[in-house]
C-alpha cells in the first residue's frame, strides 16, 4: 500500500538513481542542501567516494537486475528514475523497458509513494510520416512501463538542458570552440525548447510535494523556442566568436554522428542516437506545467546560456582540480586533460617536508626570484607579451618574500592566496583565451604533496592550436619548474634566507 504522507517532507526517504550522472550529480547536491534524506542507487557505489554528505546513504544496486533493488526500496516515500542505456553498446531500447519495468515493480512491492522520472520531450506527426526517433521513443515507452507497473509516477519531458556539462550543451559548445565554419546538417534547423539545469532541476524538486495522487506526464521547458542552429550563433555571441553556418542537406545521421566523433567529445554511436533525435521538434504542446508549478519561472535562452557560462567559472573558482582528472586518476603528460571547455596540465611531487616549508618556494615564485626553470624562456614569453601590446614581466612582485590577493607577480595576477596552501595565479599577457597557474600544498604522511596545475580556458579554435603548439613547451617547463620547487623545499628551512633560483636554478637538472 502506498504511505501515509503525514510525515513531513525532511523525514520522507528518497531514492535517487543516477548520482553519478549530470542531472542526477545536481539533484543530489539539491536536495542535501534542502536538507533532504536521500539514498542513492549505484552499479558502483565508489563513484560516489567524496561526492555525498554524512547523511547520505549509498547501496549498490542495478535496476536490470530485480534482485538488488528489494533492499534499496525499503523505507523509501519517493523514488527518482534517471536510469537510460542510450551509452550501451546492445539493444539500449529493450534495456530501458525491462530496467523501468524491473524498477517499478520493486516500488510497488515496497510501497513507495511515488516515482518521478525523467524523460524526453518530442512531437510526432504520424500523418505528415514524421515518427518518433528510437531513442524519444524509447525515453516515452520508459515512462509508459513505469505506469504501468506503479500507481503514481510523475514524468518530466525535457528537450534541451542548457547547463555546462550536459551531452547537448557540450556537443554545442565543441562545434563553436572549434570549427570557424561549420557545415550544417538538416537537424540544426528544427526547433526545440531548450531549458535551463536550474529550472529542470527545480521542476525536479517540486516533484516531491506535489498534491497528485495519480500518474501525470508534465512537458517543460523555456520560454524560447530555438533551433540547435540558432542555440549555436547564441553561443557563438556570447563567447565573441564568429562564426559561419553552411546548410549541407544531404548530411545523413550516421555521417553526422561520425563527424560529431571527430570534432567533439561525443562518442559516435552515443552522438548518432543523439542526432536521430534532433529531427524531432521538441516542444511543450500545453500549458500544464505551468498551471502545476506557479511558482517556477523558466529563464530564456540567453540568460540559460550566460548562467551556464558564468556558473562554470564559479565552479572552476571552487574547484580543487586533483577532482577534475581522468578517472583513471592520473593527468596526460602532453596535451593536457579536459574540464569542461577548459584545458588542465596537473602534476604533483612528494617532499619529505612540512607544508610551510613546501610552500615557501612558491610564495616566492616570480620576480626576482624567477620562474625556477627555463628562465630565458620565461623572459621570452614577456618579450613577446610586450610586442602585441601586454604588460610583459617588467611588472616584477610587489614585494619578493609574500604575496596576497591583487598583487601583480610579472604577467600574472594572484586571485587566490592561502599561506602554507594554496597559489592561484590568473594570467594577464596577451592569449587567445583565459589562463591560469595554481599551486596546492597539502600534508600526507611523511611530508607534502605539491601539486601544479596550468588551466587554460582556448577562444575558439585559434586557442586551441595555441594550446596545441606550445604543449610541447609546457612539457619540459611545467616538469622543471615542478622538479625545482621541490627540490628547492627540501633544501631550505621555512625560516632561512635562500639565494635566488634564478640563479641556481634556472638550466635543466641533471
Amino acid at each position: 500500500m502506498p504511505k501515509s504522507t503525514a510525515s513531513t517532507t525532511s523525514d520522507r526517504l528518497v531514492l535517487l538513481t543516477g548520482a553519478t550522472g549530470y542531472v542526477g550529480g545536481r539533484l543530489l547536491e539539491q536536495l542535501e542542501r534542502d536538507g533532504r534524506r536521500v539514498r542513492c542507487l549505484s552499479r558502483r557505489p565508489g563513484g560516489l567516494d567524496g561526492r555525498v554528505s554524512a547523511n547520505t546513504e549509498v547501496v549498490i544496486g542495478d535496476a536490470l537486475k530485480p534482485e538488488t533493488l528489494a533492499a534499496a526500496m525499503e523505507g523509501v516515500d519517493t523514488a527518482y528514475y534517471l536510469v537510460h542505456s542510450m551509452g550501451t553498446t546492445g539493444d539500449f531500447a529493450e534495456e530501458d523497458r525491462r530496467a523501468a519495468q524491473n524498477f517499478a515493480t520493486a516500488a510497488t512491492a515496497a510501497g513507495v509513494r511515488r516515482i518521478i522520472y525523467l524523460g524526453g520531450l518530442g512531437n510526432s506527426d504520424p500523418t505528415a510520416g514524421q515518427k518518433l526517433s528510437p531513442h524519444l521513443r524509447s525515453r516515452q515507452e520508459t515512462g509508459d512501463y513505469l505506469r504501468a507497473h506503479h500507481h503514481q509516477v510523475i514524468e518530466l519531458r525535457a528537450s534541451i538542458v542548457i547547463g555546462s556539462g550536459s551531452l547537448s550543451f557540450e556537443m554545442i559548445r565543441a562545434l563553436v570552440e572549434r570549427l570557424p565554419v561549420m557545415i550544417c546538417p538538416k537537424w540544426v534547423k528544427v526547433k526545440a525548447q531548450p531549458i535551463a539545469i536550474e529550472d529542470l532541476l527545480s521542476y525536479l524538486v517540486e516533484s516531491l510535494d506535489l498534491s497528485h495522487e495519480v500518474s501525470q506526464v508534465f512537458e517543460i521547458g523555456g520560454p524560447d523556442e530555438a533551433s540547435y542552429g540558432e542555440i549555436m550563433q547564441e553561443y557563438a555571441r556570447q563567447r565573441g566568436l564568429r562564426r559561419l553556418m553552411i546548410p549541407v542537406p544531404l548530411l545523413t545521421p550516421y555521417l553526422s554522428s561520425l563527424w560529431l566523433g571527430l570534432v567533439t567529445p561525443l562518442y559516435a554511436r552515443v552522438g548518432r542516437k543523439l542526432i536521430d533525435s534532433l529531427k524531432n521538434p521538441t516542444l511543450v504542446s500545453n500549458n500544464l506545467a505551468a498551471l502545476t508549478f506557479p511558482g517556477i519561472h523558466p529563464r530564456g535562452l540567453s540568460e540559460a546560456i550566460a548562467r551556464a557560462l558564468a556558473n562554470e567559472d564559479h565552479e572552476f573558482a571552487t574547484t580543487r582540480w586533483s577532482d577534475a582528472l581522468s578517472s583513471g586518476g592520473r593527468p596526460k603528460l602532453w596535451g593536457g586533460t579536459r574540464f569542461g571547455s577548459r584545458l588542465v596540465d596537473s602534476r604533483t611531487a612528494f617532499v619529505p617536508v612540512p607544508p610551510a616549508q613546501a610552500f615557501a618556494p612558491i610564495s616566492r615564485i616570480g620576480g626576482r626570484t624567477g620562474w625556477y626553470y627555463a628562465n630565458w624562456l620565461w623572459n621570452i614569453r614577456g618579450f613577446m607579451d610586450l610586442l602585441v601590446g601586454g604588460v610583459g614581466t617588467r611588472r616584477g612582485r610587489r614585494d619578493p618574500d609574500t604575496l596576497c590577493v591583487g598583487d601583480t607577480c610579472d604577467f600574472w595576477r594572484v586571485e587566490e592566496y592561502e599561506p602554507d596552501r594554496r597559489l592561484r595565479l590568473a594570467a594577464e599577457m596577451k592569449l587567445p583565451g583565459r589562463a591560469w597557474l595554481e599551486f596546492e600544498v597539502t600534508p600526507v604522511p611523511g611530508g607534502s604533496e605539491i601539486r601544479q596545475t596550468a588551466l587554460f580556458d582556448p577562444l575558439g579554435l585559434f586557442g586551441l592550436v595555441y594550446w596545441y603548439g606550445v604543449s610541447p613547451l609546457h612539457f619540459f617547463v611545467f616538469s622543471g619548474m615542478l622538479r625545482n620547487i621541490s627540490r628547492a623545499a627540501k633544501n631550505q628551512s621555512v625560516n632561512e634566507a635562500t639565494p635566488s633560483p634564478a640563479a641556481t636554478l634556472s638550466s635543466p637538472s641533471k
